[in-house]
């Protein structure tokens, strides 16, 4: 028998490796015989780099770039010569996580940092750049990483503003002169599980500026600054990025790359299940476990449990995803293809205790979910829980 697990992160808890493993020791158990493949997975947040580092190897590419605070930090990327694509996480440049609590302010962060990564990609001369888009602390609508790339933001004096976000609605001209020429003979692609566009209601200064640490005043300013910057960018570049699905990914780092370095938006898990090859994985493969911290109607919307669910359905693999917390509203799951979703929480337990003992409960889980599996007629082992 041969079962594929295909998880994402836990949030805060477990990373998707972590969790992957968890599962295959409880898998194990219940059969020692078979043939457990392991294949962790990201929707473009958190963890992109370590997903894609464990399933192609590769190299981690270690760099001195600037913060979002413009302090420098450590940061590192994927780099995968023999594909010859580099994986960067702009939120380990210029993520939240960066920043203390008491420091967060989306007027005065940066993507510089991001775009000093992708120029320390392109000195390796690779060929495709993907750029994980999620965890930001930055709502500078990507001016900051352009800036790292050549491009220049001018107020209407012709000086340069600074690439933050409360600098946006100075901008009235958009020099891309100088532009890094090596972009052009590169292919990137922006990795976002979101949809929102630049600005309004749904934008990235209302939606997601308040978790940076922005006031309502700031907010309103923001949100004015990436409407100033999408007309700008529609009169010099011809761009129109004011309602593109994605732009407002990351404070309008989506409509960046999109605008400055003519970045293809894709769906998160949609790229990351290519780049993992999880479809050669799922070849002759029993069953699929997923998994993730939180699993409820929210999941069916590009989240990676998903993802992996319509992978396996596309073969005909039943698919069951384990979860820390189960919501409500799970008809769209399976409709989807995931045949089954439970708790690994054994019961009542405190969100500590839980995240203490998550590997334990995932394996105890994932046990009692392939001895279920094993046991019915359709399975391809006995019910003693040993293969055929």
């Amino acid at each position: 028998m041969k079962i594929v697990i295909a998880p994402n992160e836990f949030k805060e808890c477990l990373s998707a490796p972590g969790v992957a493993a968890a599962i295959a020791a409880g898998v194990r158990r219940a059969l020692p015989g078979a043939l457990v493949v392991e294949v962790p997975v990201a929707d473009g947040g958190d963890g992109l780099v370590e997903v894609v580092h464990g399933s192609l190897g590769g190299q981690l590419i270690r760099r001195t770039v600037t913060g979002p605070l413009f302090a420098p930090v450590e940061a590192h990327f994927c780099h995968v010569t023999d594909k010859g694509v580099a994986v960067i996480e702009m939120a380990l440049a210029s993520g939240l996580a960066l920043v203390p609590p008491e420091h967060r302010d989306p007027c005065r962060t940066t993507t510089l940092g991001t775009g000093e990564l992708i120029r320390a990609a392109l000195d390796l001369g690779v060929s495709r750049i993907v750029v994980g888009i999620g965890g930001s602390a930055t709502n500078d609508g990507g001016i900051g990483m352009a800036k790292a790339l050549g491009i220049r933001f001018l107020d209407w004096q012709g000086q340069e503003v600074e690439p933050v976000g409360g600098a946006l609605g100075s901008i009235r001209h958009i020099d891309v002169s100088g532009m890094d020429p090596r972009l052009r003979d590169v292919k990137i692609e922006a990795v976002c599980d979101v949809d929102n566009p630049l600005c309004g209601d749904n934008g990235a200064a209302r939606v997601y500026a308040p978790q940076k640490g922005a006031t309502p005043e700031q907010v309103e300013l923001l949100d004015e600054g990436l409407a100033n910057l999408a007309r700008v960018i529609l009169a010099d570049l011809g761009v129109d990025v004011c309602n593109l699905p994605g732009a407002g990914a990351a404070g309008g780092l989506g409509a960046g790359l999109y605008a400055f370095l003519g970045a293809r938006l894709r769906r998160g898990i949609e790229l990351v299940l290519e780049l993992v090859e999880l479809e050669d994985h799922l070849q002759g493969a029993d069953l699929v476990l997923t998994g993730e911290g939180q699993i409820d109607f929210q999941t069916a919307f590009g989240k990676a449990p998903a993802g992996v669910a319509r992978a396996a359905g596309r073969q005909g693999i039943p698919c069951v995803a384990l979860a820390g917390s189960v919501g409500e509203e799970l008809d769209g799951l399976y409709e989807l293809g995931i045949s089954a979703v439970f708790s690994i929480c054994p019961g009542p337990v405190t969100l500590a205790q839980a995240m203490a003992r998550a590997r334990e409960y995932l394996a105890r889980t994932a046990e009692q979910v392939v001895r279920c599996y094993v046991a019915g007629p359709g399975s391809s082992s006995s019910s003693s829980g040993q293969p055929s």
